[in-house]
């Protein structure tokens, strides 16, 4: 058995401009970290070589990988695993729709465990410049490329879209001690609901074309500069106050982003302690991340008692093996030191 993970992510400012319908105009650019929270992919011989079987919130077992129903164990496997005869299980520790990015965290840990399979070292940007292919090219889905690249790279950086096409990451380089001020004033919590990013992405697509939403957009492209500088400086209350002025920006592209109840807790926060904060995703459910200084961090959480808090801590490494099967090693598909 070979088990591979891949992080999932948070967006602090510049999601939207990921989308081919900005950075083909102008130069597109997110502030994003990963953190410890793993979609897992495990991969094993299957014991009737002529099938083949997938293992989700369902489980489907096939005679041929194309009639395989989800998109991307198909795709993948008839790239990269044509003949069958493995089974194939994913295992989250976040269900989907909930604005962290599961969707392509699993496509780049389906991806590098098909490879190890393989016995093949694929490198992280190639994982996400794959990932992206798959999702956007392939299958068609409406979405950008900061999750596959913030997936398969790890760590808290700011991700660039060039309007030829290419990316860069770019890891910021803070202190220790920043770093652990930063991840102690984060708090995020759970609002309930889960939701198909799809027909928001679809609709900010087309409104992007637009001229005042592009403006927008482009507010919050700069912002991510604002933001990367006040981490650097070790001004974590403007950090903040750009994660406020982001979430503003964002409510501004589409009215599926928020809604009363969003807001309102929204709101409710700001009143008791938090400096800034933003609902994580595309929009419409999901996590709401907080900004809040710790002497306030009590209040916060009283005055969201309805809401459940996740714990998390910033994850650096991004995809990985996490375990390969004595088998593996001893059939020379890998070298452990």
């Amino acid at each position: 058995m070979i088990i591979t993970c891949a992080p999932f992510r948070i967006s602090f400012t510049g999601g939207g401009s990921d989308l081919a319908a900005y950075y083909e105009r102008r130069k597109g650019a997110v502030l994003s970290t990963t953190i410890d929270k793993y979609v897992y992919v495990s991969v094993h011989p299957y014991f009737n070589r002529k099938k083949t079987v997938c293992k989700y919130s369902k489980t489907e077992i096939v005679d041929d990988i194309a009639s395989i129903k989800h998109p991307v164990f198909r795709v993948v496997l008839e790239k990269l695993w044509p003949s069958g005869g493995i089974e194939v299980t994913s295992n989250a520790d976040i269900p989907s729709g909930t604005g962290l990015g599961s969707s392509s965290s699993f496509t780049v840990a389906l991806l590098n465990s098909i490879y190890s399979y393989r016995g093949t070292f694929t490198s992280k940007g190639r994982l996400a410049r794959e990932a992206c292919s798959i999702e956007i090219k392939e299958l068609k889905e409406p979405i950008g490329k900061q999750d596959q690249y913030a997936a398969a790279y790890g760590g808290l950086n700011v991700i660039e879209f060039n309007p030829d096409g290419s990316v860069n990451v770019q890891p910021l380089m803070l202190s220790k001690e920043i770093v652990s001020r930063l991840q102690e004033n984060l708090l995020m919590f759970y609002t309930y609901d889960q939701r198909d990013a799809r027909s928001i992405l679809a609709e900010q697509k087309e409104e992007t074309r637009k001229e005042d939403k592009f403006k927008i957009l482009s507010k919050m492209v700069d912002l991510v500069y604002e933001a990367r500088d006040s981490l650097l400086m070790g001004d974590l209350n403007s950090f903040g106050l750009c994660l406020h002025k982001g979430w503003q920006y964002k409510c501004q592209l589409s009215d599926k982003i928020s809604n009363p109840t969003i807001q309102k807790y929204y709101e409710r926060a700001l009143e008791y302690g938090a400096i800034g904060g933003k609902l994580l995703g595309a929009g419409g459910g999901g996590f709401l991340l907080f900004y809040c200084e710790k002497e306030n961090q009590n209040n916060l959480r009283k005055a969201l008692f309805d809401l459940p808090e996740l714990p998390f801590r910033f994850d650096w490494q991004g995809a990985k093996i996490i375990y390969v099967g004595d088998k593996y090693v001893e059939e020379g598909f890998f070298e452990i030191s």
